[in-house]
């Protein structure tokens, strides 16, 4: 290919990525150190913003709950993933089926499945699954107004969108293995647990790390699942990263773009964080193919 040609066909591409990312990114460092009113140019502040958002104690709480919220449904998606990809793995020509229905959840938008996850558990909408749990143990929860109560139905709703997904990219995964050495595992005797555990997983190692990274990036990025199942967010601490910036940016009437892009540069971090075991796991296996 020549090179007029090659920058013919990147040209375009590049000049996107640098419209979408890299300028807005560029604004949100360069806000970050700003005090940034609507409409008017931004009055440098130094490490202001940083300080403010250190010490406030809401961000602490946001934080806390979007990584515990990140690391319980991560390990939830990689476990449940494998074994449903493992179980669609040996079905025949309902395999098609099965997956068909397993994507619903995922190609629905989120703010709708949040929605309809919802009314599972609003009486005002059956609340099938609240009219189970007061049948069971004779106790009403109240979903929507406990601090528990309200981050497992989160929690249940991002697993029940991110799961087919999961499934799908363990499931390419676990077709790539080489029936070869599982045919030779059995008849070493090993079991079926043992042959999970000992030889597939180590060989589809690479798929596990990438579905767990995606996992981190998408679920560190919640916010409109919590607009229909959480509407009292900040009073019970189940406030995630993304939505507390919006409200401080854009929605508790301060509109301060400042914190909120201080705000954003340190979620960038905290997400870079959280993704080194799984990028350092995803290099790896690269630099070993």
């Amino acid at each position: 290919m020549r090179r007029r040609e090659f920058y013919g066909l990147v040209g375009p591409s590049v000049a996107v990525m640098v419209g979408l990312l890299v300028v807005p990114l560029y604004l949100t460092v360069k806000w970050s150190f700003q005090e940034v009113d609507y409409g008017s140019p931004g009055e440098f502040v130094g490490l202001d913003n940083y300080a403010q958002a250190f010490t406030d104690p809401r961000f602490g709480r946001a934080l806390v709950f979007t990584a515990g919220l990140t690391v319980v449904v991560t390990a939830v998606l990689l476990v449940a993933g494998y074994v449903l990809a493992a179980t669609v793995n040996k079905l025949g020509r309902m395999r098609p089926v099965v997956l068909g229905i397993l994507l619903i959840s995922y190609v629905i938008p989120n703010v709708v499945g949040a929605t309809m996850f919802s009314w599972l558990f609003d009486q005002n909408f059956g609340g099938v699954v609240n009219l189970a749990f007061s049948w069971l143990t004779g106790d009403e929860i109240l979903w929507y107004v406990q601090t528990w109560p309200n981050r497992v139905m989160v929690a249940l709703n991002v697993v029940w969108s991110m799961l087919p997904f999961a499934t799908l990219i363990l499931l390419a995964g676990l077709q790539g293995v080489s029936r070869d050495v599982l045919e030779a595992a059995q008849l070493d005797g090993a079991g079926p647990i043992r042959t999970h555990w000992s030889i597939i997983v180590p060989s589809i190692r690479g798929v596990i790390g990438f579905v767990g990274l995606i996992s981190v990036m998408d679920i560190l990025r919640v916010f409109d699942n919590l607009v229909p199942l959480s509407p009292q967010a900040v009073q019970l601490g189940n406030e995630s990263v993304m939505l507390y910036i919006f409200n401080i940016a854009f929605r508790d009437g301060g509109q301060d773009l400042g914190l909120g892009s201080a705000l954003s540069v340190l979620t960038i971090v905290v997400i870079l964080v959280m993704l080194y075991p799984f990028l350092r796991d995803v290099v790896r296996e690269a630099k070993q193919a």
